[in-house]
């Protein structure tokens, strides 16, 4: 019996066509204004002069280039297939970028002025696929090395787990402070993150 798996449609080829979409949509602000209509993916860009970051803001230049992070918002109720249009009429897309700026906000040592970002509205479907090619093809910094910028509040009896890396190397938010201190230092996580962007190709 031949054991080679039947793929009707090369999954590589669909998800590539949804990350084209996306880093060839406009870059905006990651201060959201207005709430909009839309569940999908976004690309989150970083152009200060964080020291750390310095390699990552030097070979973005002026462009937005390399994203800092990725990042999917799915429709409630869009995982068990319950609402069949529920990327369109959710909210997920904006809600999602809003927290992420109120993150970075929070942050003692991140300026949001200094955040852009992409997004693209997905068909429900297709929104895991194409997070995980965009990570897969950028290597985004805060998904691979400083990890837990997506986490939320797990609440006063969960608190006692280890502080995100994130929260370690940008303090500020303040549910994080209440969380055992993170698996790496400060110095070891910055050691990373200078290994992780030696690696970027010029």
């Amino acid at each position: 019996m031949d054991s080679n798996l039947f793929n009707p449609l090369d999954k590589q080829n669909l998800g590539k066509s949804i990350v084209e979409a996306l880093v060839n949509s406009p870059v905006s602000s990651l201060r959201i204004e207005t709430a909009f209509k839309g569940a999908g993916l976004y690309a989150v860009y970083y152009h200060g002069n964080y020291a750390g970051y310095e390699r990552l803001t030097k070979f973005n230049g002026e462009e937005s280039r390399v994203p800092i992070y990725v990042g999917k918002a799915i429709p409630k109720g869009g995982r068990k297939g319950i609402v069949s249009d529920a990327s369109l009429t959710s909210r997920a897309l904006s809600l999602r970028l809003s927290d992420h700026a109120k993150s970075i906000d929070q942050a003692e040592n991140l300026e949001l002025s200094d955040f852009t970002c992409r997004y693209l509205i997905v068909d429900d479907i297709w929104i895991g696929l194409g997070e995980a090619l965009l990570i897969q093809k950028y290597k985004p910094l805060w998904n691979q090395v400083v990890e837990g910028f997506g986490n939320h509040d797990p609440g006063g009896g969960r608190r006692a787990g280890k502080r995100p890396l994130w929260d370690e190397l940008h303090p500020g938010r303040k549910w994080a402070e209440k969380c055992a201190p993170a698996k790496l230092s400060e110095a070891e996580i910055l050691e990373a993150v200078d290994r992780h962007l030696s690696t970027m190709n010029s």
